[in-house]
Protein backbone atom coordinates (compact mmCIF):
# COMPACT_ATOMS: atom_id res chain seq x y z
CA UNK A 1 0.00 0.00 0.00
CA UNK A 2 0.95 3.40 -0.91
CA UNK A 3 0.24 6.01 2.15
CA UNK A 4 0.65 9.71 1.33
CA UNK A 5 1.28 11.76 4.29
CA UNK A 6 0.04 15.72 3.84
CA UNK A 7 -0.83 19.07 5.73
CA UNK A 8 0.50 22.53 6.52
CA UNK A 9 4.41 22.91 7.20
CA UNK A 10 5.39 22.54 10.67
CA UNK A 11 1.70 20.41 11.21
CA UNK A 12 4.13 17.40 11.96
CA UNK A 13 3.77 15.21 8.64
CA UNK A 14 7.50 14.33 9.01
CA UNK A 15 7.49 13.00 12.41
CA UNK A 16 3.92 10.76 12.37
CA UNK A 17 5.46 9.60 8.64
CA UNK A 18 8.69 8.64 11.06
CA UNK A 19 6.60 7.12 13.79
CA UNK A 20 4.49 5.03 11.44
CA UNK A 21 7.65 3.32 9.77
CA UNK A 22 9.01 3.40 12.96
CA UNK A 23 6.47 0.84 13.84
CA UNK A 24 6.07 -0.94 11.28
CA UNK A 25 9.53 -1.81 11.11
CA UNK A 26 8.96 -3.19 14.44
CA UNK A 27 6.22 -5.42 13.06
CA UNK A 28 8.94 -6.86 10.64
CA UNK A 29 7.45 -5.26 7.80
CA UNK A 30 9.03 -3.96 4.46
CA UNK A 31 8.52 -0.48 4.11
CA UNK A 32 9.81 2.25 1.36
CA UNK A 33 9.83 5.47 2.87
CA UNK A 34 10.23 8.09 0.52
CA UNK A 35 11.07 11.79 1.33
CA UNK A 36 9.85 13.91 -1.68
CA UNK A 37 10.06 17.14 0.17
CA UNK A 38 12.71 19.00 -1.55
CA UNK A 39 13.10 21.51 1.47
CA UNK A 40 12.98 18.81 4.52
CA UNK A 41 16.69 18.60 5.56
CA UNK A 42 15.78 16.12 8.73
CA UNK A 43 13.97 13.27 7.98
CA UNK A 44 16.82 10.72 7.39
CA UNK A 45 17.40 11.23 11.39
CA UNK A 46 14.37 10.82 12.66
CA UNK A 47 14.32 7.16 11.12
CA UNK A 48 18.05 6.79 12.39
CA UNK A 49 19.29 6.33 9.07
CA UNK A 50 22.24 7.51 6.85
CA UNK A 51 21.37 10.51 4.79
CA UNK A 52 21.00 9.18 1.43
CA UNK A 53 22.10 10.85 -2.00
CA UNK A 54 19.21 12.47 -4.22
CA UNK A 55 17.69 9.95 -6.18
CA UNK A 56 17.58 12.92 -8.98
CA UNK A 57 21.07 12.73 -9.69
CA UNK A 58 20.58 8.94 -10.73
CA UNK A 59 19.11 10.16 -13.95
CA UNK A 60 21.47 12.98 -14.34
CA UNK A 61 20.47 16.50 -11.81
CA UNK A 62 17.63 18.34 -12.02
CA UNK A 63 18.21 20.14 -15.47
CA UNK A 64 17.55 16.88 -17.35
CA UNK A 65 14.92 15.31 -14.73
CA UNK A 66 11.75 15.96 -17.55
CA UNK A 67 13.13 14.36 -19.87
CA UNK A 68 15.03 11.23 -17.99
CA UNK A 69 11.73 10.73 -16.42
CA UNK A 70 9.95 9.63 -19.51
CA UNK A 71 12.68 6.91 -20.44
CA UNK A 72 11.48 5.08 -17.02
CA UNK A 73 10.28 1.92 -17.39
CA UNK A 74 6.11 0.65 -16.80
CA UNK A 75 7.12 -1.08 -13.74
CA UNK A 76 10.04 -1.13 -10.90
CA UNK A 77 10.14 -2.83 -8.20
CA UNK A 78 11.86 -2.11 -4.77
CA UNK A 79 15.13 -4.41 -5.83
CA UNK A 80 15.07 -2.20 -8.93
CA UNK A 81 16.06 0.87 -6.85
CA UNK A 82 19.64 1.46 -7.55
CA UNK A 83 21.30 0.79 -3.60
CA UNK A 84 23.46 4.20 -4.16
CA UNK A 85 20.62 5.65 -3.55
CA UNK A 86 19.05 4.72 -0.35
CA UNK A 87 19.34 4.69 2.91
CA UNK A 88 18.80 0.90 4.90
CA UNK A 89 18.30 -0.34 8.79
CA UNK A 90 16.47 -3.54 9.54
CA UNK A 91 13.00 -3.59 7.32
CA UNK A 92 13.52 0.35 6.65
CA UNK A 93 14.82 1.88 3.26
CA UNK A 94 14.75 5.09 2.56
CA UNK A 95 14.84 7.38 -0.50
CA UNK A 96 15.35 11.05 -1.39
CA UNK A 97 14.32 12.29 -4.40
CA UNK A 98 15.83 15.47 -4.28
CA UNK A 99 16.38 18.57 -2.10
CA UNK A 100 17.31 22.65 -3.50
CA UNK A 101 20.35 23.46 -1.66
CA UNK A 102 21.45 26.59 -3.39
CA UNK A 103 20.69 30.23 -3.98
CA UNK A 104 18.53 30.94 -7.22
CA UNK A 105 18.30 27.22 -8.33
CA UNK A 106 14.67 27.30 -9.47
CA UNK A 107 11.40 25.41 -8.24
CA UNK A 108 10.68 22.42 -7.31
CA UNK A 109 9.26 21.15 -10.36
CA UNK A 110 11.80 18.65 -11.92
CA UNK A 111 11.58 16.73 -8.35
CA UNK A 112 7.79 16.62 -8.37
CA UNK A 113 7.89 15.42 -11.87
CA UNK A 114 10.33 12.32 -10.72
CA UNK A 115 8.32 11.56 -7.32
CA UNK A 116 4.95 11.26 -9.54
CA UNK A 117 6.35 9.03 -11.90
CA UNK A 118 7.94 7.00 -9.66
CA UNK A 119 5.18 6.33 -6.97
CA UNK A 120 2.91 5.33 -10.09
CA UNK A 121 5.30 2.97 -10.96
CA UNK A 122 6.90 1.33 -8.23
CA UNK A 123 5.35 -2.33 -8.17
CA UNK A 124 4.99 -3.43 -4.22
CA UNK A 125 4.68 -6.40 -3.14
CA UNK A 126 1.63 -7.77 -1.19
CA UNK A 127 3.76 -7.39 2.31
CA UNK A 128 5.32 -3.87 1.26
CA UNK A 129 4.17 -0.14 2.43
CA UNK A 130 5.72 3.09 0.82
CA UNK A 131 5.27 5.91 2.73
CA UNK A 132 5.63 9.44 1.27
CA UNK A 133 6.19 12.60 3.71
CA UNK A 134 5.25 15.06 1.14
CA UNK A 135 6.30 18.49 1.21
CA UNK A 136 4.06 21.54 2.86
CA UNK A 137 0.86 22.77 1.67
CA UNK A 138 -0.93 21.32 -1.46
CA UNK A 139 1.90 21.89 -4.44
CA UNK A 140 2.16 18.02 -4.75
CA UNK A 141 -1.41 17.61 -5.34
CA UNK A 142 -1.37 20.03 -7.78
CA UNK A 143 1.40 18.91 -9.35
CA UNK A 144 -0.02 15.46 -9.46
CA UNK A 145 2.15 13.71 -7.41
CA UNK A 146 -0.49 11.86 -5.53
CA UNK A 147 -1.74 10.31 -8.37
CA UNK A 148 -0.24 7.05 -7.42
CA UNK A 149 -0.77 6.65 -3.60
CA UNK A 150 -3.55 4.42 -2.36
CA UNK A 151 -4.85 7.01 0.40
CA UNK A 152 -3.65 9.87 1.67
CA UNK A 153 -3.08 10.78 5.63
CA UNK A 154 -4.25 14.61 6.19
CA UNK A 155 -2.10 15.86 9.45
CA UNK A 156 -4.31 18.54 11.77
CA UNK A 157 -1.98 20.47 13.89
CA UNK A 158 -3.79 22.88 16.33
CA UNK A 159 -4.05 25.85 13.93
CA UNK A 160 -6.98 27.89 11.79
CA UNK A 161 -4.73 27.27 9.16
CA UNK A 162 -4.30 23.63 9.14
CA UNK A 163 -8.39 22.99 9.15
CA UNK A 164 -8.56 25.41 6.24
CA UNK A 165 -5.69 23.63 4.73
CA UNK A 166 -7.12 20.06 5.62
CA UNK A 167 -10.74 20.89 4.17
CA UNK A 168 -8.59 21.81 0.61
CA UNK A 169 -6.57 18.77 0.67
CA UNK A 170 -9.48 16.88 1.06
CA UNK A 171 -11.78 18.08 -1.55
CA UNK A 172 -8.60 17.17 -3.91
CA UNK A 173 -8.50 14.24 -2.56
CA UNK A 174 -12.17 13.48 -3.34
CA UNK A 175 -11.70 14.64 -6.90
CA UNK A 176 -9.14 11.90 -7.70
CA UNK A 177 -11.18 9.75 -5.93
CA UNK A 178 -8.48 8.77 -3.65
CA UNK A 179 -9.41 8.05 0.09
CA UNK A 180 -8.11 9.99 2.85
CA UNK A 181 -8.00 10.17 6.77
CA UNK A 182 -7.34 12.86 9.01
CA UNK A 183 -4.72 12.93 11.76
CA UNK A 184 -4.81 15.22 14.28
CA UNK A 185 -1.80 15.85 16.10
CA UNK A 186 -0.31 18.07 18.97
CA UNK A 187 -3.42 18.45 20.76
CA UNK A 188 -4.67 18.12 24.17
CA UNK A 189 -8.31 17.79 25.16
CA UNK A 190 -9.50 21.39 24.46
CA UNK A 191 -7.73 21.81 21.28
CA UNK A 192 -8.97 17.77 20.09
CA UNK A 193 -12.81 19.03 20.77
CA UNK A 194 -12.62 22.28 18.41
CA UNK A 195 -10.59 19.65 16.07
CA UNK A 196 -13.37 17.53 15.86
CA UNK A 197 -15.78 20.63 15.61
CA UNK A 198 -13.80 21.47 11.84
CA UNK A 199 -13.94 18.09 10.33
CA UNK A 200 -15.86 15.06 9.57
CA UNK A 201 -15.22 12.67 12.59
CA UNK A 202 -15.70 9.91 11.43
CA UNK A 203 -12.56 10.25 9.05
CA UNK A 204 -10.42 10.94 12.19
CA UNK A 205 -8.46 7.62 12.85
CA UNK A 206 -5.84 9.03 15.05
CA UNK A 207 -5.34 11.96 17.82
CA UNK A 208 -1.68 12.45 18.93
CA UNK A 209 -1.22 14.43 22.31
CA UNK A 210 1.60 16.84 22.72
CA UNK A 211 4.97 15.01 23.63
CA UNK A 212 7.90 16.61 25.45
CA UNK A 213 9.93 13.52 24.29
CA UNK A 214 9.51 13.86 20.91
CA UNK A 215 9.90 17.72 20.64
CA UNK A 216 12.83 17.19 22.17
CA UNK A 217 14.12 14.72 20.02
CA UNK A 218 13.27 16.40 16.68
CA UNK A 219 15.16 19.58 18.58
CA UNK A 220 18.37 17.10 18.72
CA UNK A 221 17.96 15.70 15.51
CA UNK A 222 17.48 12.18 17.04
CA UNK A 223 15.86 9.44 15.99
CA UNK A 224 12.07 9.03 16.93
CA UNK A 225 12.29 5.81 18.09
CA UNK A 226 9.32 5.59 20.57
CA UNK A 227 6.69 2.73 20.91
CA UNK A 228 3.16 4.72 21.68
CA UNK A 229 -0.06 3.60 21.80
CA UNK A 230 -1.84 6.23 19.59
CA UNK A 231 0.32 5.22 16.62
CA UNK A 232 0.20 1.67 16.98
CA UNK A 233 -3.68 2.33 16.65
CA UNK A 234 -3.18 3.88 13.88
CA UNK A 235 -0.79 1.42 12.59
CA UNK A 236 -3.44 -1.42 13.02
CA UNK A 237 -6.14 0.51 11.29
CA UNK A 238 -3.27 1.24 8.57
CA UNK A 239 -3.10 -3.10 7.97
CA UNK A 240 -6.81 -3.39 8.53
CA UNK A 241 -7.02 -0.93 5.89
CA UNK A 242 -4.75 -2.61 3.48
CA UNK A 243 -5.59 -6.04 4.12
CA UNK A 244 -9.30 -5.29 2.48
CA UNK A 245 -8.02 -2.66 0.10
Amino acid sequence: MKIFISGKGGSGKSTISALIVKDLNRRGVKVLAVDTDESNYGFYSQLGVEKPADFMNYFGGRKVLFDQVKNLPDKWKLNDIPEAYMSKKENIKLLSMGKITNFGEGCACPINVLSSKFIEIIDLKKDEYLIADTDAGIEHLGRGVDKGCDIILIILDPSQESIRLSDKISGMAKSINKDYYYILNRIDEETKKILLESVDNKKVIASIPDNRKIARANLKGEELDFELEEIEKLVNFLEEYKNNF
